[in-house]
């Protein structure tokens, strides 16, 4: 017995002591800066002087690839990512471009997580929202260059043809945007009856028609010229205006009033 309480004595301070040690060991200290001995990364410091000089100067002061460094420096914390925003925007061919890259081609080109991804997105994302924000419920004929730049951002990277509707009141107001149809690579199928019937349900008295062609050559084709013909002479008969067709590729833009094909 004797033998056993002192065996148990033993085990009680030993768990008393281990209790302690658990108790008093120190906090994990944060990693320390290497030292004058130690290599550093080359791109040490890079992050804070291009932030610093974003904060200062303003985005005027540094260009499209230092820009998207600044995007890639929240999402990827540990990589020099120069040469990967360089490299983002030779393939995509501007910025814009690159936030509204199709999620599969980011990860399939860059092998990018949904982290990156999402990051990189939803910039585009917020960009677009805005631009819609700056042409819904004003006029058009004070907007007009606002309204192409939202229907390039909403449409010239689309890898299969949209065609949009944007409703107008009496004011040439613009009312509501909508996609009617998306189609292939070079064709979208167009009902004239279903145009004006969503006019009329949204009590538009005008139209612009605009879609896009995913080549980028916004030059109009035979098609879309007796599809345009058909809406006009649909819309006439109800009474609502069709202003204008306008066809949007990779920065650049055909108008029908402009060119004269209605």
């Amino acid at each position: 017995m004797a033998g056993n309480a002192s065996t148990k004595a033993l085990d009680d301070e030993l768990a008393a002591a281990l209790a302690r040690g658990r108790r008093e060991l120190p906090l994990p200290l944060p990693e320390e800066p290497a030292g004058e001995g130690e290599s550093k990364p080359h791109y040490h410091g890079h992050r804070d002087r291009l932030r610093g000089r974003f904060l200062e100067q303003g985005p005027d002061a540094l260009q499209d690839y230092e820009l998207l460094e600044l995007l890639l420096f929240q999402a990827i914390p540990r990589r020099d990512v120069k040469p990967l925003a360089k490299q983002l925007l030779q393939t995509y061919g501007s910025l814009w471009a690159v936030v509204n890259a199709p999620p599969e081609s980011l990860r399939t080109r860059f092998n990018f997580s949904d982290t990156v991804i999402g990051a990189i997105r939803i910039v585009g994302a917020i960009g677009l929202r805005m631009a819609r924000q700056e042409v819904m419920g004003k006029p058009i004929l004070s907007s007009w260059q606002k309204l192409l730049d939202y229907c390039q951002g909403a449409m010239a990277h689309e890898s299969v043809e949209q065609f949009r509707l944007l409703f107008l009141d009496r004011k040439n107001t613009l009312i509501a945007d909508e996609v009617q149809q998306r189609g292939t690579v070079d064709h979208t199928p167009v009902y004239p009856r279903e145009v004006v019937r969503r006019a009329l349900e949204l009590g538009a008295t005008a139209l612009i028609l605009v879609h896009n062609h995913p080549s980028g050559d916004p030059t109009p084709s035979r098609a879309d010229i007796d599809m345009t013909k058909q809406i006009v002479t649909a819309a006439q008969a109800l009474g609502v205006v069709v202003h204008d067709h306008v066809i949007i590729g990779k920065g650049q833009y055909v108008s029908f009033k402009s060119a004269g094909l209605m």
